[in-house]
């Protein structure tokens, strides 16, 4: 059916139009207004027949729409799982890509860099002066870092009298300028000092 009989609406077969199916009816016996109401009566069975064909074709289309729905989603919930199962096989193979960002803050602060033989003087407990953690002694670090030779080799005694290479860069230059002693420090450069020898004590 292509038409929802529902929405049909009976003929009236009382007019001129139907003229010709009411006199096939009168030819039969009946009066014009028995002939009429016959073909209002049959018009109805055929629409009611109708009506029980639609909706059994509407009910029919409905499920074969529920299943293609229901196939659809199936096969958008199986694409899913296998993506699922690809970048779960994709993370196991390149951890390295799926490893997560760490946003941590800009630094506020210049980043201190003392010179090595300061740094080893500080790992075994060795007194330094506060010379080295001022901004002077700091910018001779920065100045000596960049002419000494990454490669260069010094020996030097060890406590226990052997001698031993160490590299250049851990050994005070003797040509380096003069050390200030703690006392001769100012107050702005023993400020300066302080918190950074504290930081990396």
């Amino acid at each position: 059916l292509m038409e929802d009989p529902n929405e049909a609406e009976r003929p009236d077969y009382t007019t001129e139009e139907h003229q010709a199916a009411r006199q096939q009816l009168v030819d039969e016996g009946l009066t014009e207004e028995q002939a009429a109401h016959s073909l209002a009566a049959l018009w109805t069975l055929n629409n009611n027949a109708a009506r029980e064909r639609w909706a059994l074709s509407q009910c029919r289309l409905r499920d074969i729409r529920q299943r293609e729905e229901d196939e659809e989603e199936q096969r958008q919930q199986l694409l899913i799982e296998e993506q699922e199962a690809a970048r779960q096989e994709d993370r196991k193979k390149n951890k390295n890509k799926y490893a997560p960002l760490v946003r941590g803050k800009v630094p506020s602060e210049p980043t201190v860099i003392l010179a090595q033989y300061v740094m080893r003087k500080l790992k075994v407990g060795d007194y330094c002066k506060l010379h080295y953690f001022t901004n002077r002694g700091l910018e001779d670090v920065k100045v000596s870092n960049l002419i000494a030779e990454p490669d260069a080799l010094v020996m030097l005694p060890s406590a226990d009298g052997l001698h031993s290479w160490i590299p250049a860069t851990a050994v005070k230059d003797p040509k380096a300028a003069p050390v200030v002693k703690d006392e001769h420090l100012s107050w702005e450069e023993f400020n300066e000092a302080a918190p950074r020898m504290l930081a990396m004590m």
